[in-house]
């Protein structure tokens, strides 16, 4: 009987482990953690700037191919991370994420440089957005700028709440988190 008992014990705990590491494995990264807003896009309502604290990530692992990612790299490019515009292709790479660790220094602190843009990396950001035109009330369009240390870029959001951001070349994208259209 006794060897019954350490065996149903022993599988019981077993399947503790397996279920705490299924959970912990399918949680968000904690650069992710707290209120994601959980929409396909960058999204926002109210006041411009606070936007982006709630959205999700794009790293090496997240959202890697996205309108996201090349509006997180427009960021970069804005306060001097990456170099071109060139380097703006929608691609969470190597170099965006070094550049991204770069900007957390500068931005966030050593401790915070993690290479991944979250809801804390995108909560600060959105600091250095200033009014262009529209309104603030939801259901409404408005136009910001994103004031970085070394190049300014326009940014619009939609009746719906969703941000699309400008290439330059008069094509406006939405920054989606699961396709990437965007070209620079």
């Amino acid at each position: 009987m006794r060897s019954r008992t350490k065996r149903i014990k022993l599988a019981a705990a077993a399947v503790g482990v397996l279920t705490a590491a299924t959970l912990a494995l399918s949680t968000a990264p904690a650069s992710a953690s707290g209120t994601y807003s959980g929409l396909a896009y960058i999204y926002g309502a109210g006041t411009y700037t606070d936007d982006w604290g709630d959205e999700g990530v794009t790293d090496t692992t997240h959202n890697t191919n996205s309108n996201a990612t090349c509006m997180w790299q427009q960021v970069l490019w804005a306060d001097g991370y990456l170099a071109s515009t060139t380097q703006i292709d929608g691609v969470f790479g190597k170099e965006t994420s070094t550049a991204t660790a770069n900007w957390q220094r500068h931005f966030l602190g050593a401790a915070s440089a993690d290479g991944s843009a979250g809801k804390n990396t995108w909560g600060n950001a959105d600091n250095r957005l200033s009014y262009m035109s529209g309104s603030e009330a939801s259901g409404q369009s408005l136009v910001v700028a994103y004031n970085g240390t070394s190049h300014s870029f326009t940014l619009g959001r939609d009746e719906t709440g969703k941000y699309r951001f400008g290439d330059g070349t008069g094509n406006w994208w939405f920054a989606g988190y699961n396709y990437r259209t965007c070209s620079f």
